[in-house]
């Protein structure tokens, strides 16, 4: 979730992360910004809107929040704000948001490795894309951000490029996805409801989560 604002010939989207949790710290959260805010504008995107082109910018931001309490993430109205714990277990063993264009999640700690693409993939939901229909992505050249673990890929991006596709290890190593144009396509900004040149992309969830590691919380 975010907001936009509009400039003479840019558009600029603006996220704050707060994170919580055991695994959570300064360094992490740093991290995370970094690689949503470089992956992000490392395609350069542009919009249309109205006859002009627009660059679109992203500027990621980011705090360690770890005495944030429920309430104040469920009452919170700053539609920048995404809140992410993290944890060294998750159900399912997997990072995830709590659905499209929301702004609240759970990060497992072992996928947000350096240049995992983890977290740029969860922002993507954050601003509600959803993964591609088809995960057969041979023949195509570099997967974008949003195809999902267990995509079938060219050998190069696998993350066993010897292995025969679709066996263990031959599919989709998420370090190689990448931001493209048509990302940018797919979040319709031009859709959007602007007042004074300003909107917001995305929905409120503020969920508070619970730790998946602690015995109460286990299913």
């Amino acid at each position: 979730m975010g907001t936009i604002e509009l400039s003479a010939n840019e558009l600029v989207i603006r996220s704050h992360i707060i994170t919580y949790g055991h695994a959570a710290d300064t360094s992490i959260t740093e991290a995370i910004c970094e690689e949503i805010e470089m992956m992000w504008n490392e395609v350069q995107g542009t919009v249309r809107m109205k006859g002009i082109v627009y660059r679109v910018i992203f500027r990621i931001t980011g705090s360690h929040q770890p005495q944030i309490t429920p309430i104040e993430i469920y009452t919170n109205l700053e539609a920048q704000n995404n809140y992410f714990r993290i944890e060294k277990s998750a159900h399912g063993n997997i990072s995830f948001v709590d659905g499209l264009g929301s702004n609240s999640g759970y990060f497992l700690l072992e996928n947000l490795y350096k240049g995992s693409t983890t977290a740029a993939h969860e922002y993507g939901h954050t601003l509600g894309l959803e993964h591609p229909l088809n995960l057969d992505y041979r023949g195509k050249g570099t997967p974008g951000i949003m195809y999902p673990r267990g995509t079938l890929v060219d050998p190069a991006f696998q993350y066993d490029p010897a292995k025969p596709a679709g066996v263990t290890g031959g599919t989709m190593h998420p370090m190689h996805r990448r931001v493209r144009q048509t990302d940018i396509d797919d979040l319709k900004i031009p859709r959007l409801r602007f007042k004074n040149g300003k909107a917001v992309l995305g929905e409120f969830t503020n969920v508070y989560h619970q730790d998946h590691g602690d015995p109460a919380t286990r299913w």
